[in-house]
């Protein structure tokens, strides 16, 4: 590509993404530290995909994906997830009136912007199912009609690691449609110190302005888009992609027989148009390796199944990730 295109590219995205700072700014008002928490929030919400959130209770998870909805000025829905939960609590249902004998439509939560499913794993895989169609099709069909979600639409999920009894792991169907897996750690003792200062009071209704709205945001998507990437950049992801499913051809021996299953094809796809968010979120009108490997963890954690040998071996799927990116040659 031309240079002088690339940089009226850059231009673009340097205008176009000023919003995106006003807004980490905003979210940070409230949030204490969890700065990779807002930006993975961000790059899901410029690259159109669901996010998976992994931490222990008392995060600021649940207050994070509030406080985003907040800032955007869009539709909040929190679902909580439990074991007596049903598809129809989720998506909606038909209601019989005995007095004209019709059926009329009740939608349920899942029509609105932003989505949080807390405490996913908590429901049987029927209702974590519920999800699926308006996951990938940003439509839900109730009886005999489909109906279009508005857009933006981000599914936020999040799971507690720690507690299994009474919990139902997600199918591996449901966790690829997720385009990024967050994994998120207690905060240091300088921040837990801000943290309490900031939350330790009885009124606890600390909400954020809004700096964007869903204009911003479509309008956003449509930069990334245009966003260049090299064609040796987009060969890197493909090598990336295929060592997870072809140790040896990339010179990883070691990974054999600790990888079951590969990353499938929605994880070239996602390290592609993340990558373009990310780029877009530091203002920047092309993406460099670097993009690519500040959010492949993220893209690959969850896609890669490890073998009962890696297991044994105490071996997770990030330890064949951070090999995998050791290994293969940066362009």
């Amino acid at each position: 590509m031309p240079e002088t295109t690339i940089e009226a590219i850059n231009e673009k995205v340097k205008k176009e993404s000023a919003f995106t700072q006003r807004l980490m700014q905003e979210m940070e008002k409230v949030i204490v530290g969890q700065r990779y928490l807002i930006e993975r929030l961000l790059v899901g919400l410029l690259a159109n995909g669901h996010i998976l959130i992994e931490g222990v209770p008392g995060l600021a998870k649940t207050l994070s994906v509030r406080v985003l909805a907040q800032a955007i000025k869009t539709k909040f829905q929190r679902i909580q997830f439990t074991p007596d939960l049903l598809p129809a609590d989720i998506v909606g249902t038909l209601i019989y009136s005995p007095k004209d004998g019709a059926f009329t439509t009740r939608k349920g939560p899942i029509f609105a912007n932003i989505i949080l499913a807390d405490e996913i794993n908590r429901a049987p895989a029927k209702v974590q199912s519920a999800l699926l169609e308006a996951m990938q099709e940003r439509q839900v069909t109730i009886g005999e009609t489909t109906f279009k979600l508005d857009e933006p639409f981000l599914v936020l999920a999040t799971q507690n690691p720690i507690e299994h009894e009474g919990t139902y792991p997600l199918p591996e169907a449901q966790v690829d449609r997720f385009m990024l897996k967050l994994k998120i750690d207690y905060p240091n003792r300088e921040e837990e110190y801000k943290i309490m200062k900031r939350m330790a009071v009885t009124d606890k209704r600390i909400s954020a302005l809004p700096v964007a709205g869903p204009d911003d945001i479509m309008k956003a998507r449509k930069v990334v888009d245009e966003i260049y990437i090299d064609e040796r950049i987009e060969k890197y992801i493909i090598d990336i992609v295929f060592a997870t499913r072809d140790p040896v051809a990339y010179r990883l021996k070691e990974l054999v027989g600790l990888i079951q299953y590969g990353a499938s094809p929605r994880a070239s796809i996602y390290l592609s148009v993340a990558s373009k968010a990310y780029a877009f979120l530091q203002g920047r009108g092309y993406v460099v390796p670097q993009d690519i490997k500040t959010i492949g963890m993220d893209i690959l954690r969850h896609r890669i199944i490890v073998s009962y040998e890696a297991e044994a071996e105490d071996k997770t799927s990030e330890d064949v990730i951070k090999r995998i990116f050791e290994e293969v040659r940066v362009p």
